[in-house]
């Protein structure tokens, strides 16, 4: 109790919670460009754009820009590569499908990106603790947290039934196609960059690294939204700006120091990660109170509440044994 009070528990979770919130600000600002008449174009581009000059001050600050670089002057090509497929692969289809659906709802598909993750575990080595110490081994798909991941999944089919009844299914599979390909596309971009950093970078210089070996994806689709769409409009810039902050920046920051107050205990772990349940509730709190949309039904809500549930037992499932038996290592990164 007295640690509970202390705050040695509470702590991180209170960090998760609020990372969560910020978080959320991305689904609800992308929605809030798109029902103002700006592209998806500009929404994805700009928050790039922005999240350069503050990540690059942070890292500068930690004095760790010179690593970085020599970091990135060692496989230039696999950063680009990668860093297109975690980040460009990933925040250009979640703002292209704003156009089809409300941020909640796009929130709350995003969940699947734990059932990708889990799917995508052969395809990367895991240390894992034997009696002889740490050991590495191919990645297997942890199907008992699967088996958890799948109530998150009824959750998502239960809200995308809810708006087929009024979408059409060209209309409902634009705004559920991106978000599946985003899912894959995140954890294994992102898995990709730190297995070629083996450790040697934070998770600040990879963000960053990442932010700019993406941005030949970004001038380009800059470029083709000025010649398509024309230029974006000072509201649409303002509000990529702030998603760049929220979300990129800011929900980041403290998502990994929540992570690193828990690291080693893979209980505490995982109970930092089901806060960002929560991103999918502060998404249609936001949605309601600024954009005034529609109240979710009562099948909706009932699918948000079974992603959530989903999302805490999966990270429940998946952290339940202790190192000493031979758990994986793994967290998963934001951004």
């Amino acid at each position: 109790m007295k640690k509970f009070l202390e705050g040695k528990i509470m702590r991180p979770i209170i960090l998760g919670i609020f990372a969560a919130f910020f978080f959320a600000f991305t689904f609800i600002l992308n929605r809030a460009m798109e029902l103002e008449g700006g592209s998806w174009i500009w929404s994805a581009s700009l928050r790039y754009f922005f999240m350069v000059p503050f990540l690059l001050i942070i890292v500068i600050m930690r004095k760790n820009l010179k690593p970085l670089l020599t970091e990135m002057k060692k496989n230039p090509r696999d950063w680009v590569l990668w860093s297109i497929v975690g980040f460009g692969l990933f925040y250009g289809p979640i703002c292209f499908a704003a156009a089809y659906a409300p941020g909640w709802l796009i929130a709350s598909t995003w969940q699947i990106t734990i059932i990708s993750g889990s799917l995508l575990a052969p395809l990367f080595l895991e240390t894992v603790m034997t009696k002889k110490g740490p050991a590495q081994v191919k990645g297997k798909i942890p199907f008992k947290g699967l088996t958890m991941s799948l109530i998150i999944l009824v959750g998502i089919i239960l809200m995308q039934l809810e708006q087929a009844t009024h979408l059409s299914l060209v209309e409902l599979l634009l705004g559920v196609i991106p978000i599946v390909i985003a899912s894959f596309a995140y954890p294994l971009g992102n898995r990709k960059m730190m297995d070629i950093c083996e450790g040697r970078l934070d998770v600040y210089q990879r963000v960053l690294g990442m932010t700019v070996a993406s941005l030949p994806l970004w001038v380009i689709l800059a470029i083709y939204g000025f010649i398509t769409v024309g230029p974006p409009s000072i509201g649409q810039t303002y509000q990529s700006g702030l998603v760049a902050i929220t979300s990129g920046v800011i929900a980041t920051v403290l998502f990994f120091q929540a992570t690193d107050l828990v690291r080693g205990n893979m209980q505490k772990l995982g109970a930092v990660e089901a806060t960002q349940s929560m991103e999918v509730l502060f998404a249609l709190i936001g949605e309601l109170i600024l954009l005034k949309t529609a109240f979710p039904t009562f099948i909706s809500w009932t699918g948000m509440v079974f992603v959530m549930v989903g999302m805490i037992l999966h990270s429940y499932v998946s952290h339940k044994m202790t190192l000493p038996r031979g758990e994986k290592i793994s967290v998963e990164q934001k951004a």
